[in-house]
């Protein structure tokens, strides 16, 4: 199956770093910045249509989004066909080991995005990732 779009290889940014650093989380604030000033040095910082409405929950208007994930900083990539695919497939793993979710996980998705470009990972919740994803080059504490 063929990816629709292609997205820069870079550093897919996790939610939860996003979110650290936008309530200045006491525990993960300092790490989450300065991991993802460094990404940002060494290339595109990207995010998916997951990460975005995650992001967007916190907020009442697109425009209050928008300027926390700028898109001149963030580039928005879209998730190839491929990449749900895998997540299809993790999901039934997922669910034969005894997980409890109906539906896949938001992880699925963004890990599955990260493996088929073959994009850095930014994220402090590696665990899934590493088990699910094994291919994926993750930025973990």
């Amino acid at each position: 199956m063929a990816s629709e779009v292609a997205a820069p290889v870079g550093t897919l940014v996790d939610t939860n770093v996003l979110v650290d650093i936008l309530t200045e989380d006491s525990t993960w604030y300092a790490w989450s910045l300065r991991t993802l000033d460094n990404a940002a040095a060494a290339g595109p910082m990207v995010i998916n249509p997951v990460i975005y409405a995650e992001i967007s929950a916190q907020f009442d208007r697109v425009e209050d989004v928008d300027a926390v994930l700028p898109p001149g900083e963030f580039v928005r990539a879209a998730i190839p066909w491929d990449a749900a695919f895998l997540a299809g497939q993790a999901f039934v793993r997922y669910r034969r080991r005894g997980g409890a979710k109906r539906s896949p996980l938001p992880d699925f998705f963004i890990g599955a995005h990260a493996a088929v470009i073959g994009m850095r990972l930014l994220t402090r919740d590696a665990g899934r990732y590493r088990d699910y994803f094994p291919t994926v080059d993750l930025i973990a504490p």
